[in-house]
């Protein structure tokens, strides 16, 4: 598998393999409200494409808000149900964070044992847009003590 920066032609691929791993109607969540209207972060949204050219996953980040501070939110990640139990997951999402250096911290919603074994903890003062379960609500440090502090509700970026 090679990964590549997404590029605006597969966009709509990587839509495509979004709705097969989480359904269509994923687009309620509750995180797709902080996504509304806002350009993913250019580098750091990835595709992983095999020998052939064929889309075997993907990972899109999002700049939010938290209170007064800056913050990625990571996702979706998905693979490819025929490339599933490969690592793939966790190769996008191991190369992603390792260019999200102009970033002090990420966060995202998802299951804690999972999204655990690449640091991530549970954000205990970061409200999500409801319905959002609280225990879902998980943020890594980028930088040294990145989340210490940081407390508030997540909102849409409002900058360039």
């Amino acid at each position: 598998m090679e990964l590549i920066e997404e590029q605006p032609d597969d966009w709509w691929e990587v839509e495509a393999l979004f709705d097969l791993a989480f359904a269509p109607g994923r687009e309620a969540l509750s995180s797709y409200r902080l996504r509304d209207g806002v350009k993913p972060v250019a580098g750091l949204c990835l595709v992983a494409r095999d020998e052939a050219g064929i889309l075997g996953g993907a990972i899109r980040y999002w700049p939010v808000h938290v209170g007064a501070h800056d913050a990625l939110l990571l996702g979706p990640v998905a693979v490819h149900p025929t490339r599933q139990g490969e690592g793939l997951g966790a190769l996008l999402i191991e190369a992603s964070l390792a260019g999200a250096q102009d970033w002090e911290r990420v966060m995202l919603v998802g299951d804690a044992p999972y999204y655990g074994r690449f640091g991530f903890r549970r954000l205990p003062s970061v409200v999500m847009p409801p319905p959002t379960n609280p225990d879902r609500v998980l943020g890594r440090d980028l930088a040294p003590g990145a989340w210490e502090g940081v407390h508030g509700q997540a909102r849409r970026w409002e900058r360039g």
